[in-house]
């Protein structure tokens, strides 16, 4: 199927799963929709290896064994699809759903209090529901169109920015948009180790994590994922959307707040990427003070941006690089010992690079934000000459408006910014500085500015092309154009008046 296809395919997959909303708010309606997504998904994976079996003829296409050793769920007779499409224009459709989500998560342990059961809502429109599960029954994973392709993951995804979208605000504590999560991705390059995600939402890094080993012809189980989500929900979509993929994911016990229950405390990773949520005033508890992950100082109390950050460094390998999203005064405020401790880590030359973001790529904030890239490798002798310097790039003129709206950033933006940063980084790189766009800056010329971080300050003003123009020759036909507008404004303005006056107004 080709990529404006598979578009398309979605757009309209979505509008109509929209229309069959009703009353129902987005907020909720978004566990309908990609519960059943997520039931299709697991129910069509046991139904081709079931036909598999049965057609090698001995009689184990009910053996349960057959399916967890492919890392396949389990899926009991009344739970699957063919079942739920039977009973589909019943009145207790509902509750055959319902029931059918608590028999796979008592047959599968992983998934165990993950899944939604929330058809029986009296809200949602019965009939409507039975239209929804053919809509979500056209989706084929058996088609030849579709072979060797993750359609329904592409489906979870593309939906769980839809509804972001919807949702507004409150949309952003689930969903980083992808081109962000490509641009982080891009520039760390996750290829082995552990890759780690301390406020996870649902799971967005780790997806384009998976994609990346992928295009580079590298194997899967060579990157093993952790994260942790406070949100019970959120947690709940990111485990569905991992397990649509295929993908393993420790996310720790349970939902949990990351500051006072870390659960991933004793690991040390080799790539974290985050968006943790911008300026949260209320995240500090008695327990966190002279916390061992303050190394650089005590964040304030109102603000956990420096929490997350001293967060990540301390969760970082002594080869470890990070990519985290924040809001751009994490890059200039000095009130409450925050500049104190951005001077620090400079110092100890762990900030690699600074990227100033475009704006309106957050549908739900208009935060101007920027990626930290944090790097404890820097001594390494491939990126030696880089140490006590760091980076700075200003994009905020890349991107293109999806619509009124919303901007993303192309495939050729995020290239641009990755090869940038690598091309600088490394020791055989062919790295210059361009004016408006990259700076290389060392730690005295940062210490003039006070330690201060906004890319602006570094890369300067683009300059413009020479139109070969003589600026006499420029300035003398801007005037004349200037008079000609003058005189016509004198115009229109006399033809105003006299129009007025013509119906008994003066003026």
């Amino acid at each position: 199927m080709a990529a404006k296809e598979k578009e398309n395919f979605k757009e309209v997959l979505w509008k109509s799963c929209d229309k069959l909303r009703n009353n129902m708010d987005p907020a909720e309606y978004k566990y309908v929709v990609l519960g059943l997504v997520f039931l299709k998904y697991i129910s069509d994976k046991f139904e081709m290896k079931y036909q598999d079996l049965k057609k090698e003829g001995d009689g184990f296409e009910e053996d349960r064994d057959e399916y967890t050793a492919e890392n396949i769920f389990w899926v009991p007779k009344t739970a699957r699809w063919a079942e739920i499409v039977a009973k589909a224009k019943t009145p207790e459709i509902g509750q055959v759903i319902d029931e059918a989500m608590f028999e796979i998560e008592k047959e599968n342990e992983q998934l165990k209090n993950v899944l939604y059961k929330v058809f029986s809502n009296p809200n949602l429109d019965k009939g409507k529901l039975g239209e929804l599960i053919d809509m979500i029954g056209s989706i084929n994973l058996h088609s030849k169109d579709h072979k060797n392709e993750d359609v329904l993951g592409q489906v979870y995804e593309f939906f769980l920015g839809k509804f972001a979208n919807s949702e507004g605000k409150n949309g952003g504590q689930f969903y980083t948009p992808e081109s962000i999560v490509k641009t982080i991705v891009g520039c760390l390059e996750p290829t082995k180790g552990r890759v780690y995600d301390p406020a996870c939402g649902s799971g967005g890094m780790f997806v384009q994590s998976e994609k990346f080993v992928e295009a580079h012809s590298g194997k899967l189980g060579d990157i093993s994922i952790f994260g942790q989500e406070s949100n019970g929900t959120t947690w709940k979509l990111c485990k569905m959307n991992l397990a649509i993929r295929g993908i393993e994911v420790d996310l720790g016990k349970e939902p949990a707040d990351t500051f006072t229950n870390n659960q991933h405390s004793t690991k040390k990773m080799d790539y974290i990427m985050a968006n943790p949520p911008f300026n949260v005033k209320d995240y500090w508890h008695k327990s966190l003070e002279g916390d061992v992950r303050w190394k650089y100082g005590t964040p304030p109390e109102g603000n956990a941006n420096y929490a997350w950050i001293q967060h990540m460094v301390h969760q970082l390998k002594p080869t470890g690089t990070a990519g985290i999203v924040l809001a751009n005064g994490s890059l200039s405020s000095n009130t409450s010992n925050e500049g104190v401790i951005r001077k620090a880590m400079l110092k100890d030359d762990i900030v690699d690079c600074i990227i100033a973001l475009p704006d309106k790529l957050f549908l739900t904030t208009g935060i101007p934000a920027c990626i930290w890239i944090l790097n404890r490798n820097k001594a390494n002798p491939k990126h030696r000459e880089r140490a006590k310097e760091t980076l700075f790039i200003d994009a905020r003129n890349l991107g293109t408006m999806k619509d009124r709206k919303l901007r993303e950033l192309l495939d050729d933006d995020i290239k641009k910014i990755s090869e940038t940063y690598h091309s600088w980084r490394n020791k055989d790189g062919q790295y210059e500085d361009e004016k408006g766009f990259c700076k290389s800056a060392n730690l005295e010329e940062i210490e003039k500015h006070d330690y201060i971080l906004t890319p602006g300050r570094y890369v300067g003003i683009a300059e413009e092309e020479d139109d070969g123009i003589p600026f006499e020759e420029k300035m003398e036909g801007l005037t004349e154009k200037l008079s000609q507008q003058f005189k016509r404004s004198r115009e229109l303005e006399e033809e105003i008046r006299k129009n007025l006056a013509s119906i008994g107004f003066e003026v």
